[in-house]
């Protein structure tokens, strides 16, 4: 019988969760140094950029069979190296190719720890625990993404960036000591995968409807971050500072969201909790039409992250207990899924804002919310 201490583990899970969020957030905050550094033009820090997301689609394909087959932590520390390692080239590579393949070390690491944590979460948890404790591991994503953007405020006053990516290294390094010799979950398929069965999943109209969920999840997650300043810059007066205030009152909002619903997921369906954050988000995205001014703008944007706060808790959730034997392949379906979503979306709202105007932004999501209700209702029968 393999023996480990839930709390141990989770801890390690939330670390895992933490590096995620750095993953995530670091190269957009160190992009306009450096561009200054090496002279870079839009067209080669878009090139740069791209990295990040293929990296990410990789390691979310790669996964949850590795994970069924060889247990959770054949993945969780070598992948929290992996961001490390591709985080710290930021700060000492100077070479374009170099820099293209940290950034792709990045994605890549980010992408297994995005659905690595999830999975192993869902694992060690009952029925009871599952939403609670998936709110929780995703606040710990919240705390990473802000703790980059935030460092590097206070501290570039007095440091370059290099020193600070190399500072935050070393804590990082500190959390993979902690988990390297912690007991994990044993693997479920120890004997070998069932590729046929893990095949299988792919039909699933069940697994497919929820990942759809995530699909438009994603997409709103990640039209929001590329798209919300710029529909202020040019639908309202609200400064460009500002602007980026209102942005972070979305990630605020996410974050403390999730610290809430590991209260309320122990007394209120989890059903019942995604639908009410629905209706919450399409609440946020309201506030946003007709021009509004900073204070309405930033208590929309508050909105649509505690209402987007839910959905990824529940329907994993949901997807550990349908598929607990297979859990590390259904998240990985799942958030492949996601991520395209989030492709796919921001480029028909760069098509529909160059067509239409960037007016449509809020409308556009609100009908993404829309088929997400819909898709859930479905899932439920």
């Amino acid at each position: 019988m393999n023996n480990y201490r839930k709390n141990l583990v989770f801890t390690a899970a939330c670390i895992g969760m933490c590096f995620f969020g750095i993953s995530m957030i670091t190269l957009g905050s160190v992009l306009p140094a450096l561009t200054t550094k090496l002279a870079l033009d839009n067209l080669q820090a878009t090139a740069l950029v791209t990295f990040l997301p293929l990296g990410m689609l990789v390691g979310s394909l790669v996964f949850g069979p590795i994970v069924d087959r060889f247990g959770h932590k054949a993945l969780l520390v070598p992948s929290c190296i992996i961001v490390l390692l591709g985080m710290e080239g930021l700060s000492f590579f100077s070479s374009i190719p170099m820099l293209q393949l940290s950034i792709i070390c990045i994605g890549f690491g980010g992408g297994i720890l995005n659905g690595e944590t999830n999975a192993l979460v869902a694992d060690i948890s009952n029925e009871e625990e599952k939403g609670s404790r998936l709110s929780l591991l995703g606040m710990f994503y919240g705390l990473g993404a802000l703790g980059i953007p935030t460092l590097l405020g206070v501290l570039s006053k007095h440091y370059t960036f290099e020193t600070i990516l190399q500072g935050i290294g070393v804590i990082m390094l500190a959390g993979i000591f902690y988990c390297i010799p912690i007991r994990f979950p044993a693997p479920k398929q120890a004997q070998g995968f069932p590729v046929k069965k893990g095949l299988g999943l792919l039909k699933e109209s069940s697994l497919l409807l929820l990942s759809f969920i995530l699909f438009f999840q994603s997409g709103i997650e990640g039209v929001c971050n590329n798209w919300s300043t710029l529909y202020f810059g040019q639908t309202t007066d609200i400064p460009a500072n500002q602007a980026l205030v209102a942005l972070t009152c979305m990630v605020a909002g996410l974050t403390v969201a999730r610290m809430l619903l590991v209260i309320l997921f122990k007394k209120i369906k989890q059903e019942t909790v995604l639908l009410c954050s629905l209706i919450l988000t399409a609440i946020g995205f309201g506030l946003l039409t007709f021009s509004p001014g900073f204070i309405r703008a930033a208590s929309g944007m508050v909105l649509i992250g505690a209402g987007l706060a839910s959905t990824f808790p529940v329907i994993l959730s949901i997807l550990g207990s349908r598929y607990a034997s297979l859990s590390g392949t259904a998240f990985g379906v799942a958030l492949v899924i996601a991520l395209i979503g989030q492709t796919l979306l921001n480029s028909l709202m760069g098509i529909a804002s160059q067509n239409i105007g960037i007016e449509i932004y809020p409308y556009m999501m609100i009908a993404s919310l829309i088929i997400m209700l819909f898709l859930f209702k479905r899932s439920l029968k």
